[in-house]
């Protein structure tokens, strides 16, 4: 009997049961007498009869699904028979998929190299999806124990925390399928590969000891959680959102090192789930880049629902004693004191560009002072060839502003445009309870600027929507320049108070006055009527307004 034996590079695989789907259907062919399908290697090696069938129907085969395609013929000595590429994305997260069907519409021949995180990136995996899941979980048993009626008493909740985190894996797998692998499922001229690519020079990258090249190069690798050099610290199995997140037991309490917002975010979602939970911060305050008066209406909040803030505090050694840790801290008055956590210490001390394998020793690529690749508004690095957008560069991290950004630096690299990232009307939601929400600039940040200002603060205790509500928590301040009358920034603290943001920043980016938004129409008892509101405090006593106030 003849045998010949084809190894192929095949993309759109997503799980081992991909894999294993290919190999069932390979073997229905008479001729197919054995097919090994790897996931992970994105390959298959298939051994046929050529009397009986051939190379062509093997790869026609494949090629009919919906999902799979076979994307090159590898031959005997390992290496793939194409390793060249119009555009070559290192990162697998929001600005690689972006900037692939952005290429994809451009039929740029592609290749996505992904290693760390699966496909989807921080955003799916370990980010946004899981953490919001779990927010809106916490925030279902807080009301199911707490209510602003006197009217109305809740009789408790029954919280099965391994169901919620099983139900939050299933979440990330499906949004991760849909939103990317599927997405990109039928794209003719991508390649994905799995492996942690370095450059060789700035035309080439080696993945497992194979050689890449491209004309253009995309750097879209993310950024992981900045673990600080503390003794001890990597003695006792700490953890960050990545691993927190999947931990199906629920820890008798948290120690949370750090108060910005994944840390405040952590805390509250836990906290409401039955978990005990106790911040560290080192500064004065929690989530210290905004101003004061949004730290303390947050901190009021959390210490009221029993979240114990330690701010200040500087964490100089850790240590296990048993099933324990103990965390040595100098305090605010330069003594030393020692806290007891019985259960998990999570490290939530900001992130750090994913930049230590990609070997940018090879490479006279220019770095901020943080280590984060710098790049200017068209997201042009400072090597022609080579673009880098999202979480590993000096941009705002957000998960959409890392697509946009994905998708302007291929329209710049090969569509000849000269798109800008404009961030000065950029919104940004903070998902605690009151939400914090912003866009523009604070007050700090004007007189920074030497801008002339005026600040209109709104209590929500003087909005109808929150009175009517019974939940007063927060405010409403904006921020306008007395010269133009124009909206120069906005913050929002308030339940919910992400919905109103989004108004505020296009009002900012369309150079809309106070005036105009004192004189629009809002619906009665929304919250954004807050915003009407705010906008005539400027010019009058709020509290001597009436409901039909205009």
């Amino acid at each position: 009997m003849n045998k010949e034996t084809i190894k192929l590079d095949i993309t759109g695989m997503t799980c081992d049961h991909c894999a294993t789907g290919i190999e069932k259907l390979l073997t229905k062919n008479e001729g197919v007498k054995e097919a090994k399908v790897s996931y992970p290697k994105a390959t298959c090696e298939c051994s046929f009869d050529p009397s009986k069938t051939s190379k062509e129907e093997i790869i026609s085969t494949i090629n009919d699904t919906k999902n799979y395609r076979v994307k090159s013929e590898i031959p005997e000595n390992g290496n793939s028979v194409n390793n060249q590429f119009d555009l070559i994305i290192i990162g697998g997260g929001s600005a690689a998929f972006s900037a692939a069907i952005k290429a994809e519409s451009l039929g740029l021949s592609t290749l996505m190299v992904n290693g760390g995180l699966d496909f989807g990136g921080t955003c799916v995996n370990v980010g946004c999806v899981p953490s919001k899941n779990l927010i809106r979980a916490g925030e279902t048993a807080y009301h199911a124990t707490h209510s602003n009626f006197e009217g109305i008493k809740p009789k408790g909740v029954d919280i099965d925390f391994a169901q919620i985190i099983k139900d939050k894996k299933k979440l990330v797998a499906t949004l991760q399928e849909k939103k990317y692998m599927d997405v990109v499922s039928d794209f003719e001229n991508l390649t994905m590969l799995k492996g942690w690519a370095k450059f060789k020079d700035n035309k080439t990258i080696v993945v497992d000891g194979k050689e890449y090249k491209a004309i253009k190069f995309l750097i879209a690798t993310g950024a992981t959680t900045n673990i600080p050099t503390i003794e001890g610290l990597d003695k006792i199995d700490y953890l960050t959102n990545v691993s927190l997140f999947d931990l199906e037991e629920k820890p008798e309490s948290l120690t949370i090192m750090g108060a910005g917002y994944i840390g405040l975010e952590i805390a509250m979602a836990y906290n409401r789930l039955g978990v005990k939970v106790r911040i560290i911060e080192f500064t004065d305050r929690v989530l210290r880049t905004q101003t004061p008066d949004i730290s303390e209406a947050l901190e009021t909040q959390m210490r009221n629902e029993g979240i114990e803030i330690l701010p200040n505090f500087r964490a100089v050694k850790f240590e296990k004693n048993g099933n324990e840790t103990i965390i040595h801290c100098k305090c605010p008055d330069g003594s030393f004191t020692q806290i007891v956590e019985k259960g998990k210490v999570v490290i939530a001390t900001g992130i750090k560009p994913n930049t230590s394998q990609l070997g940018l020793d090879n490479l006279s690529l220019e770095l901020t002072k943080s280590g984060q690749i710098a790049v200017n508004e068209k997201m042009e690095t400072s090597l022609s060839n080579i673009y880098a957008a999202g979480d590993v560069t000096n941009t705002p991290a957000f998960v959409y502003t890392a697509a946009f950004e994905g998708k302007i630096a291929v329209e710049n690299a090969f569509s000849g445009t000269e798109n800008k990232a404009d961030y000065s009307s950029l919104p940004w939601v903070v998902f605690t309870d009151p939400q914090i929400a912003g866009a523009g600039l604070d007050e700090a940040q004007a007189e920074a600027k030497g801008i002339p200002f005026e600040v209109s603060k709104l209590e929500l205790k003087d909005v109808p929507r929150a009175i009517a509500a019974n939940d007063t928590r927060g405010f409403i301040k904006l921020i306008r320049n007395t010269e133009t009358d124009k909206l120069i920034g906005a913050r929002v603290v308030a339940p919910e108070g992400g919905e109103l943001i989004q108004q505020l920043s296009m009002a900012i980016k369309y150079g809309i006055t106070v005036k105009d938004l004192a004189d629009s129409f809002y619906p009665y008892l929304t919250l954004g009527e807050g915003i009407k509101l705010a906008a005539i405090t400027f010019g009058k006593d709020v509290s001597k307004l009436s409901c039909c106030a205009s």
